[in-house]
């Protein structure tokens, strides 16, 4: 069987890509480049409608197209190579670990970083929401209460980016102070095995060091960790990183 592997360097895909390499399957890479809209071309979304990455299509025309869906079918494929447990509860708390890298720490920090245009209100960014959603309850914290959409000048677009920017690394950062608590002092996200958990775990430590956010100890020797695994190396150097 040969996988059909569609990536962006540098992405959330990396961690899969290390997932794949891990296994040692046979698979085929084809490149979807965000920047020039490859996502959102027919051929693409034939394969995958939502128009996201990663995706993996299967040797019978099934396409998995979410990190934490194609992480699944991976472990559970190859079961002998122990990324997800067989205990239920062990299990559980590593899909709950994983989750919680790719929906909070990537979905709800690292998108403001990366794609803060899309948290700009409707007069600023064509396809944005209300910013509103993006930062504290009005209220909570007064020093936010002044960028309320309906007091913005269109020209205060320096102003909001870095708002929404700083608003991001704040979420990072308190995301990982709660997987800090998680992790063991030795080995990986959930013992002696590295796991799924860890491969969505190393590729938003990897957006962190690029990022200059600092991780809490625990987070910091995790990530050096799974980086010295020779397959991960590997994976940095094909996807154009030393």
């Amino acid at each position: 069987m040969t996988l059909q592997f569609y990536m962006t360097p540098g992405s959330c895909t990396t961690g899969i890509h290390i997932l794949l390499e891990e296994l040692e399957l046979p698979f085929q890479v084809t490149i979807v480049n965000l920047q020039a809209g490859d996502h959102r071309q027919p051929a693409y979304l034939a394969i995958n409608p939502k128009g996201t990455i990663p995706t993996l299509l299967l040797d019978d025309g099934t396409a998995l197209t979410s990190f934490p869906s194609i992480a699944c079918w991976l472990a559970r494929r190859h079961p002998r190579k122990r990324l997800l447990s067989d205990d239920p509860l062990v299990a559980a708390r590593t899909l709950e670990l994983l989750d919680y890298a790719v929906n909070t720490v990537h979905g709800q920090g690292f998108t403001r970083i990366f794609t803060t245009d899309i948290y700009l209100p409707e007069s600023l960014g064509p396809h944005a929401p209300p910013l509103r959603g993006s930062l504290p309850p009005k209220g909570a914290d007064p020093a936010w209460d002044g960028l309320a959409p309906d007091a913005l000048d269109p020209t205060d677009k320096a102003r909001w980016t870095s708002a929404i920017t700083e608003r991001g690394r704040a979420i990072v950062r308190e995301a990982f102070d709660v997987i800090e608590a998680r992790l063991p002092e030795t080995g990986y996200a959930m013992g002696a095995d590295f796991t799924i958990a860890d491969a969505a775990l190393f590729y938003v430590f990897f957006w962190a060091s690029k990022t200059d956010i600092a991780m809490p100890p625990r987070c910091q020797a995790l990530f050096e960790r799974i980086r010295a695994r020779p397959v991960v190396n590997q994976v940095l150097r094909e996807e154009g990183y030393r």
